[in-house]
């Protein structure tokens, strides 16, 4: 992992979250974190409902606009948390601004890559300090392990109050787990290429279908992240979201009638999933009712446009 992200040191972990926490363990009461208004709800719930006990606090802003995030940084403000493609809205952040502001502001700049991958962003290289993956998605790569990984820039004193965090609090992978993801990496570059390659094709399709008012797709020429993420990714990924026109009951009628789709959480697997967003984060969620986030697998692209058409067809 240190090797793909271009690190000098890596802890695994036993999930994705338990890396993220550790992560957050290192800050002491009375710091502050900025994060995205998009993110993923596992973190933004660690941010909320344990550390702010702790009075450890933290502010959420809509990073695509810089000068919200300039306006957000506090004297206290110690970590700068990134996302891009952002969960579930695939928005996509200036990764190389956003970590320069946060060195200037006394922060270190932490960006979660799992749905970009090191085959698509290495975010370590555009100036942020550490990365963190969920190993669970496309590192493994077969919904069959959960992990999470911290790979840091340098090993020095951050880092070690993450490896603190990870030894005393617990949060390893078994063996067998991070064999599993060993197992997987060889074919990383070749399955995301395969990935990025169905999710333009299904984005293309939903993008033209007369029952989809959005498509969430950075790879789409008219997204308006697309001249960014093309700038600092080599690919567009395979998770994408999209919006039925008719709201939450259609939206919910297309994820029960697709048939090649599973319905289900996660991402990065070779089977393609699709969700309804919103249900899955709660009732805090600020995701749109007639929202879909869909995990493009390795099935052929003609026959999972073909299954969303006569699950679109299906639905007012």
């Amino acid at each position: 992992m240190s090797a793909l992200e271009g690190g000098e040191a890596c802890a695994t972990f036993g999930s994705g979250l338990a890396a993220v926490t550790a992560i957050f363990q290192g800050l002491q009461p009375g710091d502050h974190v900025l994060a995205p208004r998009d993110t993923y709800h596992g973190t933004a719930n660690v941010l909320k409902h344990l550390f702010a006990k702790w009075n450890v606090s933290a502010s959420f802003v809509d990073m695509t606009r810089v000068d919200d995030v300039a306006a957000a940084l506090q004297p206290n403000t110690r970590i700068v948390w990134i996302e891009t493609p952002s969960n579930p809205l695939l928005q996509c952040v200036d990764i190389v601004a956003l970590a320069d502001m946060a060195h200037q502001a006394g922060a270190r700049a932490i960006a979660d890559n799992t749905f970009a991958s090191p085959v698509l962003q290495r975010p370590l290289e555009l100036g942020c300090d550490m990365v963190m993956h969920a190993t669970t998605k496309y590192l493994g790569g077969r919904s069959d392990v959960l992990g999470g990984a911290v790979v840091s820039k340098l090993n020095d004193d951050a880092f070690a109050q993450v490896r603190t965090a990870q030894l005393f609090g617990g949060g390893v992978p078994s063996p067998f787990d991070c064999w599993l993801v060993m197992r997987s990496l060889p074919t990383l570059p070749y399955r995301i290429q395969a990935h990025c390659a169905n999710a333009m094709k299904v984005a293309q399709f939903l993008d033209s279908h007369p029952k989809v008012s959005a498509v969430h797709y950075p790879g789409l020429e008219n997204n308006a992240f697309h001249a960014l993420a093309k700038k600092q990714m080599s690919g567009f990924g395979g998770m994408l979201s999209f919006e039925v026109k008719a709201g939450k009951d259609a939206a919910m009628g297309v994820a029960q009638h697709v048939e090649i789709f599973t319905r289900a959480t996660s991402l990065g697997g070779v089977e393609s999933l699709i969700e309804h967003r919103a249900s899955i984060e709660g009732p805090e969620s600020k995701t749109p009712q007639g929202l879909l986030r869909v995990s493009v697998g390795l099935e052929h692209a003609d026959d999972l446009i073909d299954d969303l058409s006569q699950a679109l067809e299906r639905v007012a």
